[in-house]
């Protein structure tokens, strides 16, 4: 602990420093910030757990290529990331970010960390392979092993020819510690690689506290001290009992968004007899690959009026809108 105090002081005045620049950024939302009309909703549909295994790669390739999303991020630490930054590495043109992966949920498809073990225990079960819950992770993991396997997994991306265009969070486990927090902000600013930092506004924060995240005073200070683009809200695409029902839920979703930017996540994967010996989740994923191809998704988002973006938008507009 004592440790991390010392490394927290010794890096806010660069923090103080970073965030003059971005108070030149004027408007209600981040929207507004980046230039986009007044009351304009922003999204990004994005692709979680791509690398996961194959049927996942394969369903963010053909929406990416299709332009019917926006963005996708991969899970370093797993059997198929590396077919896929070969595969993000010949389409540099689309928005390819890393999913930092400090868990390894599923009951016998396992992964462990990228970094050297001895120097992340904490992070490992007993079975050798990350833990399966983000209560594990919180329970045994320091903030110094986070930020090893963090920058470990970012640095293992580059490396093989990957230029990320942001970095977000598996199963949320960098927001279930402020100490987490703090360090995946702090390796987002030091790459110059966006994070999926939301603007902690007082109905933000309510919102997220009732899922259950630990918002702290001291994590929102970090938040207001972090000299990125961020975005306004987050939401994963509902669950449904039929396509029917899932699709319907989702146009309630996109009913609801509020002028500013808005990340609406999700996990497409092919239909296979491998995904469904994977995850009892195979079928909401399989819906997820059919969903943005489907022509009245497609039409409805159109009838909201909604502009899409992505982090590589956002980034140049960021670093346009400073220079003025």
């Amino acid at each position: 602990m004592k440790k991390l105090i010392i490394f927290l002081l010794s890096t806010l005045i660069v923090f103080e420093s970073n965030a003059k620049d971005i108070r030149m950024l004027t408007g209600n939302n981040w929207a507004e910030k980046l230039g986009y009309p007044k009351g304009s909703r922003v999204v990004i549909l994005h692709a979680d757990d791509i690398g996961m295994c194959y049927e996942a790669n394969h369903a963010a390739k053909k929406y990416l290529l299709n332009n019917e999303i926006q963005s996708a991020a991969a899970m370093v630490p797993c059997p198929w990331f590396d077919e896929f930054a070969k595969w993000a590495v010949a389409n540099p043109d689309e928005d390819i970010g890393l999913h930092l992966t400090l868990t390894s949920e599923w009951q016998t498809y396992r992964w462990g960390p990228i970094s050297n073990p001895r120097d992340v225990p904490g992070l490992i079960d007993n079975d050798g392979y990350l833990w399966h819950t983000v209560s594990g992770v919180v329970t045994h993991a320091s903030s110094e092993e986070i930020e090893v396997e963090i920058r470990a997994q970012i640095d293992r991306a580059i490396q093989v020819g990957m230029k990320p265009d942001h970095i977000d969070t598996h199963m949320g486990t960098l927001f279930a510690r402020t100490d987490y927090a703090y360090v995946f902000f702090k390796a987002a600013m030091d790459y110059n690689i966006p994070a999926n930092v939301i603007e902690f506004t007082p109905l933000v924060v309510d919102k997220f506290r009732k899922q259950g995240y630990p918002i702290t005073d001291e994590m929102i200070k970090y938040s207001h001290e972090y000299t990125l683009p961020k975005l306004d809200d987050f939401y994963s695409v509902p669950n449904g009992s039929t396509y029917e029902n899932k699709k319907a839920n989702f146009f309630k979703l996109i009913q609801t968004l509020k002028p500013g930017i808005s990340e609406i996540i999700f996990h497409s994967s092919i239909e296979s007899e491998g995904l469904k010996k994977i995850t009892n989740s195979w079928q909401q994923r399989v819906w997820e690959a059919e969903m943005f191809s489907d022509p009245n998704v497609i039409q409805f988002m159109k009838d909201e009026g909604l502009i899409f973006t992505n982090w590589k938008e956002m980034m140049e507009r960021f670093n346009e809108r400073l220079k003025n």
